[in-house]
């Protein structure tokens, strides 16, 4: 059989000698034989449209799975793949412009200051319609691990969701909810609110160094916001997501302090390749017993009439898709009902983790 050098397969086939050795490293495109003395790659002349197709590919941004996948399919089969993959990044697509839309209106009004805007916070508004939250708060052991290490709660303004880990993973996401029910009770000023919240955490996170001694394998995951009567004061840390429904779009307003969300930053993974590292779950922030008091994300989010808010555990977004969420939450009639069937979805795709679920809904305020 006539070989090609690696040297004379890269020319054929347009691609570079180091890009062909990163295919074979990466098992791709294996050459036909290699040289035991030398070590040097030698490629069949029919290899040369499995090189070109797996450059295509790469270039549309298949992971490695898929591609590996493709190249042992029939063509017909090949196609109808490649066909169902790219239909799955339009929609992704789409997910993201209109995540893309919803920061620039959110950041435009606070750059602008439109003093004239009513929305712009502490603005008197000539639509004096008081809001309120309408909310609930479930949380479900699963259907594998042996004991809930969850902590969900709702209350007239604070909506908290904590993941606890470690062999005191209960009792420290329990303490960091319960540092921040105070605020259900106390006067919220807008412009102070998060100083409040802030002060709160820093509360949160002593009662987790309590219960977690000076370790770090014992900690907790905190999301949690709190209504200022205009707006919602975000605070977040770990894995734990919020989740904005507003207009038939689903918006996630929390990033993941996760190696794999870094690993998604940096653009060293694909969203495919992520959803299978078996690394996925590796925190890079939580509240734990050792160390300084990490950083948190904490910031503002204006709120509408209609807005459906929806804070979880990871034992929902590592199983569920985003876009059975976005339909569990749509055709939801209360916040109980979209809860129950959040829990419900989590446990019938296995219910491999703990799973829970705050929903709260931004309604006018009934007349007293």
């Amino acid at each position: 059989m006539e070989m090609l050098t690696i040297g004379a397969f890269a020319k054929a086939s347009r691609l570079s000698p180091k890009a062909l050795r990163l295919y074979d490293e990466l098992e791709l495109l294996r050459p036909a034989r290699v040289d035991p003395e030398t070590g040097y790659r030698y490629y069949a002349p029919e290899q040369l449209e499995q090189a070109r197709l797996v450059a295509w590919l790469r270039r549309l941004g298949m992971p490695l799975a898929g591609i590996r996948e493709v190249r042992a399919l029939e063509p017909a089969a090949a196609a109808r793949e490649i066909r169902a993959f790219w239909a799955r990044i339009e929609s992704e697509t789409a997910s993201r412009r209109d995540l893309a839309a919803f920061l620039v209106d959110h950041l435009s009004r606070t750059v602008r200051g439109d003093r004239n805007d009513p929305s712009f916070p502490g603005n008197p508004s000539e639509d004096t319609t008081m809001l309120e939250l309408r909310y609930s708060a479930l949380s479900d052991t699963g259907l594998v691990r042996p004991a809930n290490q969850d902590t969900a709660y709702a209350g007239t303004r604070v909506l908290a969701v904590a993941d606890g880990f470690g062999s005191g993973g209960a009792p420290a996401s329990s303490a960091a909810v319960e540092a921040l029910k105070f605020l259900d009770h106390e006067p919220l000023p807008a412009g102070s609110v998060l100083n409040l919240l802030e002060d709160a955490v820093q509360g949160a996170t002593q009662a987790v160094q309590e219960v977690a001694g000076p370790t770090n394998e014992i900690g907790t995951t905190l999301t949690a916001m709190v209504w200022t009567g205009s707006q919602l004061a975000l605070v977040h840390i770990g894995d734990s997501r919020a989740y904005l429904l507003r207009d038939g779009g689903l918006f996630r307003i929390t990033h993941d302090h996760t190696m794999v969300q870094s690993m998604l930053d940096e653009g060293r993974l694909t969203p495919e390749e992520a959803t299978a590292h078996p690394q996925r779950a590796l925190l890079l922030k939580a509240l734990t017993g050792s160390g300084p008091a990490p950083d948190l994300d904490v910031r503002l989010h204006d709120a509408l009439v209609g807005d459906r808010y929806l804070l979880c555990s990871d034992g929902l977004s590592a199983v569920v898709p985003e876009a059975t969420i976005r339909d569990t939450l749509a055709a939801a009639s209360t916040p109980t009902e979209a809860a129950q069937a959040l829990v419900g979805a989590a446990n019938d795709s296995g219910g491999p983790d703990n799973v829970s679920c705050v929903v709260a809904d931004l309604v006018n305020a009934e007349p007293e």
